[in-house]
This record gives C-alpha cells, sequence and structure tokens, in this order.
C-alpha cells in the first residue's frame, strides 16, 4: 500500500477509534443526566470527589484510551491485535451500561458488578496494550486508576446508602 493510503487510512482509523470511544461515553452520558444531582443526594463518604471532576477526567480518558486503541492498531503489521482490539470494543459497552445501572435505574450493586468486571478487562487491556506498544500501555494506565478508584467509591456509595439509591 502507498504511503498517502496508508496515512488515511491510519488517520481514519484514529477517527473512528474516537468515535467509537466518544459513543460509548454519550451512551453512558444518557444515564447520568441527573447524575450530578443524585450525587448530591446520597451518602457519599468524605473523599468523595465533587460531582463536576467527573466530566472533565472521563474526557480525558476518552482521549488517551482512543489514542491508544489507535496506536495499538498500527501495530498491526508487526503482530496479531485482533482480540485486543475486539476486547477493547466490548468493554467500551461494558464500560457505557456503568451509568445505566449506577444512574439510570438507581441499582448500585448491579454497577458494582458491571465496574469489577471492567476493571479486571481494563487491568487486562493495560498489560496487552503496554506489550503490544508502550505509550499505549501509558494511555491507559490512568484509565486503570481512575477505574480503580471509581470501583473503591462504588463500593462506599454502595454501603453507605444501602443499597439504594435516589431515582
Amino acid at each position: 500500500m502507498s504511503c498517502h493510503k496508508e496515512g488515511f487510512k491510519s488517520l481514519a482509523v484514529l477517527l473512528l477509534s474516537f468515535l467509537l470511544t466518544f459513543a460509548a461515553g454519550a451512551v453512558g452520558a444518557l444515564a447520568s443526566v441527573s447524575a450530578q444531582q443524585t450525587y448530591a443526594l446520597i451518602k457519599q463518604p468524605t473523599w468523595a470527589p465533587p460531582a463536576w471532576i467527573f466530566g472533565p477526567v472521563w474526557t480525558s480518558l476518552y482521549v488517551l484510551m482512543a489514542l491508544a486503541a489507535w496506536l495499538v492498531w498500527r501495530q498491526r503489521e508487526r503482530m496479531r491485535i485482533d482480540i485486543a482490539l475486539i476486547v477493547y470494543a466490548v468493554h467500551l459497552l461494558i464500560q457505557a451500561l456503568w451509568s445505566w445501572l449506577f444512574f439510570g435505574i438507581g441499582r448500585a450493586d448491579l454497577a458494582m458488578l458491571d465496574i469489577l468486571i471492567l476493571g479486571t478487562i481494563i487491568a487486562w487491556l493495560t498489560f496487552v496494550f503496554w506489550r503490544v506498544d508502550r505509550l499505549a500501555g501509558i494511555f491507559f494506565t490512568p484509565y486503570l486508576l481512575w477505574v480503580t478508584f471509581a470501583t473503591i467509591l462504588n463500593a462506599s456509595l454502595w454501603y453507605l446508602n444501602g443499597g439504594k439509591l435516589p431515582m
């Protein structure tokens, strides 16, 4: 393939990576329309971050995630990356589901199960992405750290609110 065609294909895949990643974020955001109000109504640990911080953090993480997936895709000639990218796509669905479980239907218990599965997949993806492309692994690391923190927060909110969230 010519350099021009390869460059165009790479740009198209980069845009697709951003589109898919932010689409998953948008699906989750639909369930989170009243998240700030719900978040303000529930009992929280003293270390819980303010509601306004979640938007900027997730936006930054989505950028890093999309770039990481693209960096992995760029290594397709050097190694098999299809399983990693399929798992990446599936993980986006699981990630979007969390908001629907927690804020959409107020099921902190199911959201906890979801985020435990999600965290496990993210840990695996971080490891695999690191092995494929170091920068991709580095880009995924803040996501792994944030979801680890979010898992602890989810568990705390579930416990402090007796498993019930206001709807």
